[in-house]
């Protein structure tokens, strides 16, 4: 899996609130948020397949999140 580079776990921290940031909290930021993507993902493909669809599309995200 191809890793967000770290400018943007930054600038999702600095938009959120923090006035400075260093490379540990990007860091650890960028692999809690891949291995949250990694759970979404297989719900949201089960949502999908159930509406006989193989592309995951926004109502899929959201109804996992909702879960």
């Amino acid at each position: 899996m191809q890793k967000l580079p770290l400018s943007s776990m930054e600038k999702l921290l600095k938009k959120s609130g923090a006035i400075r940031v260093s490379e540990s909290a990007k860091k650890e930021l960028l692999i809690n948020l891949i291995r949250k993507i990694e759970n979404i993902t297989p719900k949201a493909q089960d949502f999908a397949e159930h509406s006989n669809r193989k592309t995951i599309k926004k109502q899929d995200i959201k109804i996992t999140l909702d879960f």
